[in-house]
């Protein structure tokens, strides 16, 4: 049987680029392949250590199919687009860069809404006065279906999936509030948003993570535990 491990990293952007850094700092400099257009590539001394370059949210449906051995990836995705990821894959380690917040934003003329107990309150005036559930843009149907139902009561609200720009759905009237990424919030007040005080639903960033269960090969396991050790687990 091979040991040979394989170690999921972004396949483009700041989250490879920092991926690499951190593999780097820890002793486990990826080699780059000799063809550009290949998307596996080897690890500096480490001949047991194989590097798969995929996009970031393929890393979190590959973590959830066990397919491969550890994944670097945003939480964010991991979060929403594995169910049941809190059992599925452990988190090894945050890692420091590519941060970001998952929030719960409505425009900013509404002044006396502050939480999601007022968003609450406004969800239940907006059946009796309008006859239509509160809207939500947003690509993060999971997170947000769990923080309105099941962290905060609130039930009364229809997701409006967001294919785009998810911070000018509301002035474009195709949803009241959004649910959305951001990482200085500049762009929510360009947009006229503001974050709820109790809205931050995950303050999310790239982090180390391993299928649940992991191999059960002892010497792949080994190799691992020595590199999720090397990259701060």
């Amino acid at each position: 049987m091979s040991t040979r491990i394989t170690i999921a990293i972004p396949s483009k952007g700041r989250l490879k680029e920092e991926a690499l850094k951190r593999m780097e700092a820890a002793g486990y400099g990826v080699e780059p392949p000799k063809d550009a257009r290949t998307y596996r590539a080897a690890v500096a001394g480490h001949p047991n250590v194989e590097v798969a370059f995929l996009s970031a949210s393929e890393i979190a449906r590959e973590l959830g199919k066990g397919s491969i051995d550890l994944g670097i990836t945003g939480e964010d995705l991991v979060r929403e687009g594995l169910p049941d990821s809190e059992n599925r894959v452990t988190r090894l380690a945050q890692l420091g860069f590519g941060h970001a917040d998952v929030v719960v934003a409505v425009p900013e003329p509404w002044f006396d809404v502050e939480t999601m107990a007022d968003l609450g309150l406004v969800a239940a005036d907006f059946r009796q006065r309008h006859g239509r559930r509160l809207r939500i843009a947003t690509k993060y149907w999971r997170l947000t279906q769990k923080h309105f139902s099941q962290t905060h009561g609130i039930q009364l609200y229809r997701i409006i999936e967001s294919l785009g720009a998810t911070e000018g759905a509301p002035a474009a009237g195709q949803a009241d509030v959004i649910v959305d990424i951001t990482s200085t919030g500049s762009t929510l007040r360009a947009n006229h948003l503001k974050v709820l005080k109790d809205g931050v639903i995950l303050q999310s960033q790239a982090c180390l993570f391993a299928p649940t269960p992991g191999t059960d090969d002892p010497d792949r396991r080994e190799t691992v535990a020595a590199l999720a050790g090397a990259l701060g687990a």
